[in-house]
């Protein structure tokens, strides 16, 4: 009976080392899986939050599409109403074509109110320091009893489009040098 014994003891060990190595492999796999777990959860997050973001992205892109959707339109009225200032700044002796012209600028007035209205605005330029964001120098003078960088003339009028430059101000601006009384 005790070699019966003895075998059984020796049975068991096998049995006990094989319970052991499949409770090691199965938490080997569980710590595999939770990790694998965290690591899709990681990218489920991201993929998230980057969803979100272009989510955000596009309606600002909507609301600034739909704040300035109308620049295009106001950009193609500048010309038409430059010309229209143009004419009834006309100086005449007629004393009929005076009264076209009175009339001319009321319209010309509510034509620039509504302009403005739409958030169209002139660029000051004439008598400013010249400021490469909203001017263009298209020529230069030398007058040394006004300031260096000063705009002289506006050539062609700039103009805001809400809070966008819709046209720089073509100008003309003062450049002048001390040496040897030279231009720069």
């Amino acid at each position: 009976m005790e070699d019966v014994k003895k075998d059984e003891v020796v049975d068991k060990q096998p049995q006990d080392e094989s319970k052991k190595e499949k409770k090691h492999k199965l938490q080997v796999r569980i710590e595999e899986l939770e990790a694998e777990n965290k690591e899709l959860n990681n990218k489920y997050l991201r993929m998230l939050a980057d969803t979100e973001n272009y989510k955000k992205r596009i309606q600002a892109e909507r609301l600034t599409d739909k704040k300035y959707a109308s620049s295009g339109f106001a950009q193609a009225l500048l010309t038409p109403y430059e010309q229209f200032a143009k004419i009834v700044e006309f100086p005449t002796d007629n004393d009929l074509l005076k009264n076209f012209l009175i009339g001319f600028k009321m319209i010309k007035d509510q034509f620039e109110q509504a302009l403005e209205s739409e958030g169209v605005k002139e660029i000051k330029a004439l008598g400013e320091m010249f400021d490469a964001k909203v001017h263009h120098a298209i020529e230069k003078d030398n007058q040394k009893d006004k300031a260096n960088g000063i705009v002289l003339e506006v050539l062609q009028k700039g103009y805001y489009f809400k809070d966008r430059i819709l046209r720089p101000a073509m100008v003309k601006i003062n450049e002048w040098s001390e040496e040897d009384g030279k231009n720069e």
